[in-house]
C-alpha cells in the first residue's frame, strides 16, 4: 500500500467516508446513522488516511461470537484505487479476525462486482450462496462468500 497508514475508524472520519460512499455506491451508500451505529456498536473498523490526513478507503468487521464475523464493507476512493488499499484493509481485518480466534469469516459482494470477487478468492474466500435481489433499490443479487481457517 503506497501513501497511506490504517487506523481506527473513529467518528470525525464520517464526513470524509460519505462522500466516497454516495460515489460507489449511489442510492444504495449507508447513511451517516449507519455508520454511527457500526461504530457505536464497538464493531471493528478500520480507515486508510494519506499523510494530509485525507480518508482514502474504509473497511468494516462485524465479530458473531463464538467464530464468526462478517465483513461489512470495503471501500477505496476511485483516486485511490489500484494502490493496494482495499487489500491492505482486508489483511487488517483478516488479521483481526485471526487475533480474535474467528473460525469463518463471511461476506456479501454484489454479484456484477467481478473485481472484488477476485480479490475475496485470492484470500481463500470461496461462494456459498447469492441472496437474491439483496441490494436495493437495483434489486441486485448478493454473493455470500466464506472463508474458513483450518
Amino acid at each position: 500500500m503506497t501513501g497511506a497508514r490504517l487506523e481506527r475508524f473513529r467518528w470525525w472520519h464520517i464526513d470524509q467516508v460519505l462522500p466516497i460512499e454516495a460515489d460507489l455506491f449511489g442510492v444504495e451508500r449507508w447513511s451517516p446513522a449507519m455508520f454511527w451505529n457500526e461504530l457505536a456498536s464497538g464493531h471493528f473498523y478500520l480507515v486508510a488516511i494519506d499523510d494530509d490526513g485525507t480518508v482514502l478507503g474504509y473497511a468494516g468487521l462485524l465479530v458473531a461470537p463464538p467464530d464468526e464475523a462478517w465483513v461489512q464493507n470495503i471501500a477505496v476512493r476511485r483516486d485511490a484505487q489500484r494502490r493496494g488499499i482495499g487489500r491492505a484493509l482486508l489483511e487488517a481485518l483478516l488479521a483481526e479476525a485471526a487475533r480474535r480466534e474467528i473460525r469463518s469469516t463471511l461476506l456479501e459482494v454484489a454479484a456484477d462486482n467481478a473485481p472484488a470477487q477476485r480479490l475475496y478468492a485470492t484470500y481463500g474466500f470461496e461462494p456459498i450462496g447469492v441472496r437474491r435481489g439483496y441490494y436495493q433499490p437495483s434489486n441486485t443479487d448478493a454473493l455470500v462468500m466464506q472463508r474458513n481457517e483450518d
